[in-house]
């Protein structure tokens, strides 16, 4: 029993897929240090926000 092209197929869709996620994550120039930094501001707002709609303060 032959497979046809349908393994092609799943080979193109993870193709399109990774590359997807290598332009979602490409490098902005920024250091390590420099980026850990700029997500560790992001998560803190994102918190804040959640709890000011939580009604933490």
């Amino acid at each position: 029993m032959t497979r046809g092209n349908h393994q092609e197929l799943v080979y193109q869709d993870m193709r399109k897929q990774s590359d997807s996620v290598k332009r979602n994550h490409q490098d902005d120039g920024l250091s390590a240090a420099t980026g850990k930094q700029r997500d560790s501001e992001i998560m803190q707002q994102k918190q804040n926000k959640a709890n000011e709609k939580e009604g933490w303060k």
